[in-house]
Parts: structure tokens; C-alpha cells; sequence
């Protein structure tokens, strides 16, 4: 999204998209294999036991001979985004600067498509490296409504994602996340505002809310990613394209009594519109 020949200094760029001047100016240093090998087990390790924090980590990989210190584990763990998943009083990497939002779902019924979505992001190991991916999802019927790859964790993304879901899906009456600083940045609160969307955000207490899209990455991860080790994010967005519309389209919910995201989705909105 930076243009550096543009007229417009790069800085105002930054300004503008909310994004860390020194990420656009960084080059990456490629990662060794062995570190590349050692994010893919904590990867796995995370989605097996989201409540194990650096220190289990660091055991579970130990157990597996992985002879590493927990410093380093909570380094690649910082990088990739991802921390234990269990009562405490700080959700996600926060930004202090950015402006917080209420939680609105504390004893709301949610009965039906597009009264809440919510969104996250996860870590995705590739054969040569690793990304980012964030999907929004209804959280009624748990469908996709749509995701976007990234090799940072800025916000430009999301947004991204977050515009399209609106574009194709209309607006929903909540959309929640939890406190990371890509959901806080302006860029993003400023779409949901423009379109009259009620923001919520998780807070203490509230790690709960994290597990139905938790189930989602597991899903990709184990269903997809982890089988299929995407070697470029070409691959990776190619691949996840048939996944997603697989998961929509054909992936029974046991929740749903076999139903699939697609039609309860798109059930609940037709029974909202004879209801009217």
C-alpha cells in the first residue's frame, strides 16, 4: 500500500495508514531453517494445547528434541502472533496509543446471520517460511465470509478483508475482536464506524470468545495447510480459496445437526426477511 514514488512523503504515507515507518524500510533477513522447523512445531504445539504458554511450550518441545531455551521460544512466539489462551488481564499484542472499545456481547443472545461477526488472525507455516492469514467470520452460523493473506502484521490486511466481507455479505450489527493492535488501529475502527457498525472488543474475562474462531484455524491448519505445506503465498492463497469454499459449501457442522456454514447462513437470513 506504501508507495515510495509517490509525491506524498512516505511518512505521511504511514500516518495516514497507521502503519510503523520502520516496517516499511525494513528488509527482512531471511530465517534459518531450523527456526523456520522450530515456529512450525510451536505451531502445532499452540493449537494442541492453546493454554500452554512459553514455559510448556519450551517442555512439549524438549519432549519432541527440540533442545531450546524459553527466551527464544517466546521470541518466535512474539513474532508469530501467538500467546496462551487463558483468563488474564491482557488479551493479544496491544497497541497503549490505540482507543478501546466496550464488549457488547455480555448476555446477548446471538440468534441469527450478520447480528455479530468477529475476526483473527494466525500464523500459517509455508514450506519456506510463513505468513499471516485473517478471516472474518459470521458468528452465528460460523461462515468465512473472507480472509486475506499477508507477510506482515499490519492492518492494511484486515481492512482489506474486513471491506470485501462488507462489500459481498452488507453490514453486520456487532463486530467484535479481541484488543490486538490491528483491530485497534483507526484504519480499521474508522470502516466499521462509516458504516454504523457497533464495535465490541473482548476484555478481561473474555478469553472464551477466542475458541469458535480457535476451532477454525485448527480446522484450516490440520484440514489444509499443515498437509498440503504451501511452498510460496501464491500456493497458499490458491489452496485456501478451495478450502474455504470446501469449509462453506460441504463441511458438515456438528453443532448445525450436519448442517454447513452456507446454510445456516443464508437459512437465518431468509427467515429474518419472511419474519418482516
Amino acid at each position: 500500500m506504501i508507495d515510495k514514488e509517490d509525491k506524498v512523503p512516505v511518512t505521511r504515507q504511514c500516518e495516514l495508514l497507521d502503519l510503523n515507518r520502520s516496517g516499511v524500510y525494513y528488509k527482512a533477513v531471511p530465517l534459518r531453517v531450523a527456526e523456520v522447523e522450530l515456529m512450525r512445531q510451536i505451531d502445532e504445539i499452540h493449537l494442541l494445547y492453546p493454554f500452554y504458554g512459553s514455559r510448556n511450550i519450551r517442555n512439549e518441545l524438549w519432549s519432541r528434541g527440540y533442545k531450546v531455551g524459553r527466551d527464544k521460544v517466546r521470541r518466535l512466539m512474539r513474532r508469530m502472533g501467538i500467546e496462551a489462551l487463558y483468563v488474564k488481564p491482557k488479551l493479544s499484542w496491544m497497541n497503549p496509543k490505540h482507543a478501546k472499545y466496550p464488549y457488547l456481547l455480555r448476555d446477548l443472545q446471538i440468534s441469527r446471520a450478520n447480528q455479530v461477526w468477529c475476526a483473527d488472525i494466525t500464523y500459517l507455516p509455508m514450506a519456506r517460511g510463513f505468513c499471516y492469514l485473517v478471516a472474518i467470520m459470521d458468528w452465528f452460523s460460523r461462515k468465512v465470509l473472507a480472509w486475506k493473506l499477508s507477510n506482515t502484521l499490519d492492518s492494511s490486511f484486515c481492512v482489506e478483508a474486513l471491506e470485501e466481507a462488507i462489500d459481498n455479505y452488507g453490514c453486520p450489527e456487532i463486530f467484535n475482536t479481541d484488543q490486538g493492535s490491528q483491530f485497534t488501529a483507526e484504519v480499521f475502527t474508522d470502516t466499521l464506524q462509516s458504516n454504523n457498525i457497533a464495535i465490541s472488543m473482548d476484555g478481561k474475562g473474555r478469553w472464551m470468545d477466542n475458541v469458535f474462531i480457535e476451532r477454525l484455524w485448527k480446522s484450516v491448519k490440520y484440514e489444509d495447510v499443515y498437509l498440503k505445506s504451501y511452498g510460496s503465498m501464491t500456493e497458499a492463497r490458491r489452496g485456501l480459496f478451495q478450502y474455504f469454499k470446501f469449509y462453506n459449501e460441504k463441511r458438515w457442522h456438528q453443532n448445525f445437526d450436519r448442517k454447513t456454514p452456507n446454510v445456516v447462513y443464508f437459512d437465518s437470513l431468509t427467515q429474518k426477511q419472511a419474519a418482516a
